[in-house]
């Protein structure tokens, strides 16, 4: 009998509790690796429900500009794939019951070879990717590699055509990760998705758990969302916070401090 992939426990327990899942996200390497590692402590003792953590890519086509700063900083401070695995490894052996999610961007598995990609990232406790580039209609090459190693790829719906999002839905793992506005990621104002119609539509095709992302800025917008979803995702808000830090000069503790209060702001300490 297979392992159960903890994302399903996770929201099987927020939802016997009638809570919803917040899932912040962070960039691996920004402004260094160890104090990623700070972060997401921080995220987690502050009342997140599951990690996602953005592998730096030089060309991160849906990011928008803070992400891609955050990337480019990764990215000159030498993080790299194995290093990620080796942080990863060290949170999900001190946080068992927490989800850990990579944001990566297709390339980046298949020039590190699909096969030692997924093996490594099961050894290090991952529980799910989220893959930009990869769309449900072209999986075949990742799918058998990712289903062996009891990884989830979960699945982005936008608000598209019906048809499409009825698939994406009866094939999705783990979660839906719903994009609540069209375009690249950051921080947004206002929204023109009617979020009530968006997520019974959803509703209609699956009961999976859907979390809502891209843009959520404040808790105001959090609260707004999730009544209609069973969970937000927040990322530019959190780099935002780390770039300001990195701005004023902070040392990575401060920062990582600076990122738990920010995730307080959000869930309450839950």
């Amino acid at each position: 009998m297979s392992k159960e992939n903890i994302i399903d426990t996770a929201f099987r327990r927020l939802r016997a509790e009638g809570k919803k899942a917040f899932i912040p996200f962070v960039t691996a390497g920004d402004p260094n690796i160890e104090a990623t590692a700070l972060i997401v402590r921080e995220m987690i003792r502050n009342g997140a429900d599951l990690v996602e953590i953005g592998v730096p890519y030089s060309d991160p086509s849906m990011d928008g500009p803070v992400i891609m700063r955050a990337d480019r900083r990764a990215l000159e401070s030498g993080t790299r794939l194995r290093d990620i695995f080796r942080v990863v490894r060290e949170l999900s052996a001190d946080f068992p019951e927490i989800p850990f999610l990579l944001l990566l961007y297709f390339n980046s598995v298949f020039v590190y070879g699909i096969e030692r990609f997924f093996s490594e990232a099961e050894e290090a406790g991952i529980s799910g990717l989220i893959i930009p580039d990869l769309p449900i209609e072209e999986r075949a090459e990742a799918q058998p590699a990712a289903s062996a190693h009891g990884i989830y790829l979960i699945s982005m719906v936008a608000p598209t055509s019906l048809e499409r999002a009825e698939r994406i839905c009866k094939e999705a793992e783990g979660f839906l990760y719903c994009v609540t506005s069209l375009g690249v990621t950051g921080v947004r104002k206002e929204y023109q998705t009617s979020f009530q119609e968006y997520f019974e539509r959803l509703d209609s095709f699956s009961n999976i758990p859907k979390c809502a992302g891209f843009g959520i800025s404040d808790p105001e917008q959090k609260r707004q969302i999730e009544q209609y979803c069973d969970g937000t995702i927040v990322g530019s808000a959190v780099e935002r916070k780390i770039e300001a830090g990195i701005e004023q000069g902070l040392d990575e503790a401060r920062i990582a401090r600076s990122v738990g209060n920010l995730v307080f702001e959000f869930t309450g300490g839950k």
